[in-house]
This record gives structure tokens, C-alpha cells and sequence, in this order.
């Protein structure tokens, strides 16, 4: 009698253990449905108080920047071919060479000293290999216009067979941010499968090696690669987004301009402070096999990020919102003696 007792005792639990597994599982549901709803109410309401306040600039200024470019219209008329080439090529490149160029001083001189106390994988590149920068500063300018340029002029008659990406009104700045998002959205999925496929043994060994000869990248490195990999994984991911969406010859500029600011700071070798994170990239250079993707979302989805965010480096993948160099707040654990 005792013994049927324990065991239905012993037994009450398990029979109820679904109903309180189930409990505990709505209930979790319910937390992280209230956590993410309210988060997403918070992140609405700021994303509208912020376009409220860039669209009444954007409406104060529009007539002013319209008036410009109906001025460059008309300087360019019958030849808006030269406009357009002139715009998706000359003006990305302008910001390339002079946001490159100002790290390359640092890079070459190690001056101002402020600037390299925030070099991420420190002692590397200081100064930088003279022989080896210039070889890469060869190989970007043969990739910029002798594989870029040529790709950019076929690119106009395409966006020409969905509107002309040179007509007289500017894009509205809702529909400027909708395209910068879509965008993104695709480089990001065209560059991380495009990347990955190019660490295949094979394809590693006779084209992305090349990129991977700088264990510690700099700025300007970023378009130091191999012809097809810099179509397949550099120029096609940037352009399918604009030819996508039909866009304005504005909207393809200041992408591709934010395009190149975005990679030399991934490539730049310092940790900044109040610009985006380039520790992910970083590590990538460093370790090969980890973190392929430009956001890091692809990367999390396919888990191709998980030794990177078991170190330090991944702590540090932040933006820095301060002067103190997160090298020295979130140090690497000391060497192990042999």
C-alpha cells in the first residue's frame, strides 16, 4: 500500500510536468512578445520623430537642391550620359581617395599618435609595408578604372530600360530611405553567399587570397582583390539594388559613396571613436573562416560567427562613444608563457 503510495507520488509530478513545461513556455512567450512590442513601438515612435525632423529639412532644402541639379541638367543636356558617369563614378572614388587617404598619413608616418592608439591589431602595420602599399594601391586603381569604370558605363543603359536615372525630379527623402534600406538588404545577401562561395579551397586559392594577403587590413585595401572577385563580390552586390529599383542618379551617388566609406572603415585597421565598428571585418582578416557578412545578420543565421563572439574582439564590437581606446578598457587576456 506504502509502495503504490510513492509511486503514485513519484508519478503526480511527471503527469504535470507538460502543463507547467507549457506554462513556462506561453509565459516566456508573453515576456519576450511584450519586451519586442514595446521595443518596437519605441524604435517607431524615435524613427518617426527622427524623418519628421530630417524631412523638414529635407523640405526647407529640396527646392535648393533641386534648383542645383536642374542646373546641372542643363549644363549636361544631350549629354546626361556624361553626367551620369560622371556622378556613380567620379564622386564615390573622391570620397574613397580622400577618406583612404587621410588613414594612409596615419598608416605611413604613425602620426597623429592620438589616432594610433586605437589600431586594433597593434604592432601590425607600423608603419605599413611601402613595397606592399604600393602594390595594393595599383591593383585598387586598375580595379577602379579598368574593371569599375567600364562596368558603370553598361550600367546606364540599364537603369535606362526602367527610367531615366538622370530625369528632372530629385527622389523624395522617405523614398530615398526606402531604397538605402533595400539596398543594404541585398548587398548584404549577394555579398555574404558571394564571399563565402569565394573561400571555397579552390576559388581561395587562385582569387580571394589575394584580399587575404593583408592579415591586418588598411583602409585603401579594401578594394585590393582579384578582377572577379572584385566584380562578383565588390561591384555587383553595390549595383543590383539601384538597377532593382529604377533609381536616381542622386540616390546611386551618395550609395555608392556610403558604400566605399563603409568598407575602408570595415578594412581600416583602427577602432574610431563615434564611427561604426570595424572588429568584425577585422577579425575576419585575422582569423579567415569567421564573420563573412558586411551586418552580421547572415553570419549569426548561419553561424559563422560564433568563435568571433566567445573573444574580446566581439566585446569590442561596439561603437565607441568615448576617447578611452577599447584595446585598453576591454583588453586581450595576457599571452599564456610556454
Amino acid at each position: 500500500m506504502n509502495t503504490n503510495q510513492m509511486k503514485g507520488e513519484a508519478g503526480r509530478p511527471l503527469h504535470n510536468e507538460k502543463p507547467k513545461q507549457e506554462g513556462h513556455v506561453w509565459g516566456s512567450m508573453r515576456r519576450t512578445a511584450f519586451i519586442l512590442g514595446s521595443g518596437l513601438l519605441l524604435l517607431v515612435a524615435f524613427w518617426n520623430s527622427v524623418t519628421w525632423h530630417l524631412q523638414r529639412f529635407w523640405g526647407a532644402s529640396g527646392y535648393f537642391w533641386q534648383a542645383q541639379w536642374e542646373r546641372l541638367l542643363s549644363t549636361f543636356e544631350g549629354k546626361e550620359w556624361t553626367l551620369f558617369i560622371l556622378g556613380a563614378t567620379q564622386v564615390p572614388v573622391f570620397f574613397f581617395w580622400s577618406f583612404s587617404g587621410l588613414l594612409l598619413v596615419v598608416d605611413t608616418t604613425g602620426k597623429p599618435n592620438f589616432i594610433s592608439r586605437y589600431r586594433i591589431q597593434v604592432g601590425k602595420n607600423d608603419p605599413v609595408d611601402p613595397v606592399k602599399l604600393r602594390k595594393a594601391i595599383q591593383t585598387v586603381l586598375f580595379n577602379q578604372f579598368v574593371i569599375s569604370l567600364p562596368l558603370l558605363v553598361f550600367l546606364y543603359p540599364i537603369l535606362k530600360l526602367w527610367g531615366d536615372p538622370c530625369r528632372q525630379e530629385l527622389p523624395t527623402f522617405h523614398w530615398f530611405l526606402l531604397e538605402l534600406a533595400i539596398f543594404t538588404l541585398i548587398e548584404e545577401v549577394l555579398f555574404y553567399y558571394s564571399h563565402r562561395l569565394l573561400h571555397h579551397p579552390t576559388l581561395y586559392k587562385k582569387i580571394h587570397k589575394k584580399h587575404h594577403e593583408w592579415t591586418a587590413p588598411i583602409g585603401v585595401i579594401s578594394l585590393y582583390a582579384h578582377p572577379v572577385e572584385h566584380v562578383a563580390s565588390n561591384m555587383l552586390p553595390a549595383m543590383v539594388g539601384p538597377i532593382i529599383m529604377g533609381s536616381h542618379l542622386s540616390s546611386i551617388t551618395v550609395w555608392f559613396s556610403l558604400a566605399f566609406i563603409i568598407t575602408i572603415i570595415s578594412h581600416c585597421g583602427y577602432h574610431l571613436p563615434f564611427l561604426p565598428s570595424p572588429e568584425f571585418h577585422d577579425y575576419h582578416h585575422l582569423k579567415f573562416n569567421q564573420c563573412y557578412g558586411v551586418l552580421g545578420v547572415l553570419d549569426h543565421l548561419h553561424g559563422t560567427d560564433t568563435v568571433f563572439k566567445q573573444t574580446k574582439a566581439y566585446e569590442r564590437h561596439t561603437i565607441l562613444l568615448g576617447f578611452t581606446p577599447l584595446s585598453e578598457s576591454i583588453p586581450d587576456p595576457p599571452k599564456k608563457m610556454e
